[in-house]
């Protein structure tokens, strides 16, 4: 890497940490609570310390002292929480760390750095008092092995869905090519098999790469509680006080539970990458056979109506067992969208129809043009 690139890089560093210092005290100054006040300004003083960092190599590199005013995005975050509360803007600023917590990853020269920034997003995470905490979604890949998630019937739906619309229009497009019954339901059962093993195939590689990203993670975050279990510690104790504990005790129940590493390990885990050490994110296999088997019936509702009757008849049973189940996965769709039944099931079958009628249109497009 050139000097020009070189010194870019340590600007960049530089002027991302002074907005990051620059927000946690517009933060702190905002917040009217005196724990979160103090998490705040802790943080403000880490991300001026990782600014000096970058500052000495500037001037190491010869390049003079640069005074770096907030960007406009810190500038309008920090009159937000000064108008409306830091818990007001804490969800954008959660994001923000979540993206940057491994902006250090590939610089060789601030690898003391990147057990901060990901620390810091998991505080950031605990202190927003919402949703999952940083990193979770390692191992919550892709979807039907979500059950201890709360969304298991939202991915069966999805998965049904996705082997009914996909199959229903590849019949449709074949069928409006005018090929043959037989072809037809060979093209049927071709997309069933095929849709389904893709599925599986894609599924068992998702949570299979999930599992190896978590343990590779958890080894080393091990390797950092051996080698910087003071900086391990400080963030055990700004976690905790993140979720409420005044400092004093925070860092006093941080103290003793490194006194324990299989217990820190254990809690760094769950609370700073967001895992759970005993599923890493479900069996691989049990989640390609689920997702097979989901996608699978899904496909079969447009194909059996084929094969039951013949000619127009046929096609008229696909075209009413694929309306059927589209309603009926709208209305479950309605569990967890908000919306109506009627709406939802009205809209699943409004746009699933709309997808076969433009896919047997192009097949007789097709159709014609080859003849």
């Amino acid at each position: 890497m050139s000097d020009k690139q070189e010194i870019k890089r340590y600007t960049d560093n530089l002027r991302d940490e002074v907005d990051g210092a620059a927000l946690y005290a517009a933060l702190a100054a905002a917040e009217s609570d005196p724990v979160r006040k103090d998490l705040f300004l802790q943080l403000s003083q880490a991300e001026a310390r990782h600014a000096e960092l970058w500052r000495e190599k500037l001037r190491s590199a010869g390049v003079a002292d640069r005074k770096f005013a907030p960007s406009f995005r810190t500038r309008l975050l920090a009159r937000m929480a000064t108008r409306f509360g830091p818990r007001f803007v804490m969800s954008s600023v959660a994001a923000t760390e979540a993206a940057d917590q491994n902006k250090y990853a590939g610089q060789s020269d601030a690898s003391a750095l990147v057990a901060d920034e990901r620390g810091h997003a998991a505080v950031i995470a605990a202190a927003s008092g919402g949703g999952l905490s940083v990193g979770a979604q390692i191992g919550r890949s892709e979807p039907w092995h979500r059950g201890a998630s709360g969304n298991s019937l939202r991915a069966a739906v999805l998965g049904a869905n996705d082997g009914l619309v996909s199959n229903f229009c590849l019949l449709m497009g074949v069928a409006g090519a005018g090929s043959g019954e037989r072809a037809v339901i060979l093209t049927g059962m071709a997309g069933l098999i095929a849709g389904a093993c893709s599925m599986a195939l894609g599924e068992w590689l998702s949570v299979s790469n999930a599992r190896e990203l978590a343990a590779a993670q958890i080894e080393r975050e091990r390797e950092e509680i051996e080698q910087t279990p003071e900086a391990e510690q400080h963030e055990l104790a700004l976690i905790l006080q993140a979720k409420g504990l005044p400092k004093g005790e925070a860092q006093h129940a941080a103290h003793r539970i490194m006194g324990n590493k299989a217990a820190a390990l254990d809690m760094l885990v769950r609370e700073e990458l967001g895992l759970d050490p005993e599923e890493l994110g479900g069996n691989p296999w049990t989640a390609a056979g689920v997702s097979f088997a989901l996608f699978s019936l899904g496909a079969l509702v447009p194909v059996i109506p084929l094969a039951v009757f013949s000619g127009r008849s046929g096609i008229a049973g696909c075209i009413a067992a694929s309306g059927v189940a589209l309603a009926v996965i709208g209305v479950l769709t309605s569990l967890f969208n908000g919306r109506s039944p009627w709406f939802s099931g009205v809209r699943q079958v409004v746009f699933g129809c709309a997808a076969a009628a433009v896919t047997y249109g192009s097949g007789s497009l097709l159709g014609i043009a080859l003849k």
